[in-house]
């Protein structure tokens, strides 16, 4: 049993509905720090609204959601984001009209809550913070603009850092290669991951934990062999995306 003083994140009793449609039913999910968790589920199984709240995008209707005991239930993205919770999204959030180094360093300061027009982005230290990171992540052709979006999520050297499927879009042959490019670049780190995923196989070698989700219910949770050979999983989850061809989540 995990000692409270070790858990970073806390989803307890976490409810949430659209209209008629259950998003999160009792979500009840404790995070220890420096686990690699990865949230699974068919589409619409509410695993991209729980980051959603986590993150402050979206409010629970009940339930409560701590950071390192504190509760951030009812703070907004930027109040979660300055507290040490930072994200990257399925479609890379950047500007594409400026260059890779813009856009970290824009990330950066956007990070530390001191973007203005009347500071200089472009001091020395944070062209070397900026660099660094960029170093850590070996940008791979077609992985580039994930790599980049996840590089800039690290910017504010973040406790919690939520990846909303990282290998969505990219090629089959690129997927093991980013994936280990992002996983050496964290293991640096003492930061804690939860992503969401749909490729199984990345699952299995990435994650030390799994979370299945099944219309807004965490319907297993554990070691990612064990989550994988549940009965109930196979016929809402991993079933799903095997008659699906695999389709995003």
């Amino acid at each position: 049993m995990t000692q409270s003083q070790d858990i970073l994140l806390s989803a307890r009793g976490i409810n949430k509905r659209f209209g008629a449609v259950v998003a999160a039913e009792d979500i009840n999910i404790d995070v220890p720090r420096g686990q690699r968790l990865s949230l699974i589920g068919s589409n619409g199984a509410g695993k991209t609204t729980f980051v959603n709240m986590v993150t402050g995008y979206l409010k629970p209707d009940s339930g409560r959601i701590s950071l390192v005991g504190e509760d951030i239930t009812a703070l907004g993205p930027r109040q979660i984001t300055n507290k040490g919770v930072s994200r990257s999204f399925q479609i890379p959030q950047l500007a594409l009209e400026m260059n890779v180094l813009d856009n970290m360093l824009v990330a950066q300061a956007c990070g530390e809550g001191r973007l203005s027009f009347w500071e200089p982005a472009y001091s020395r230290q944070r062209v070397d913070a900026a660099m660094y990171l960029l170093e850590r992540f070996m940008l791979l052709p077609g992985g580039v603009r994930k790599l980049l979006d996840i590089a800039m999520a690290l910017t504010g050297e973040p406790k919690l850092l939520l990846l909303d499927e990282p290998t969505s879009g990219v090629s089959v042959a690129e997927k093991y290669p980013m994936m280990d490019t992002i996983s050496e670049a964290l293991n640096s780190t003492d930061v804690t991951v939860l992503f969401v995923e749909h490729d199984m196989d990345i699952v299995l070698r990435y994650a030390e934990r799994i979370v299945a989700f099944y219309s807004g219910s965490v319907l297993a949770d554990g070691k990612p062999t064990d989550v994988l050979a549940d009965d109930r999983v196979k016929q809402h989850v991993t079933g799903h995306f095997a008659a699906a061809g695999s389709e995003s989540c």
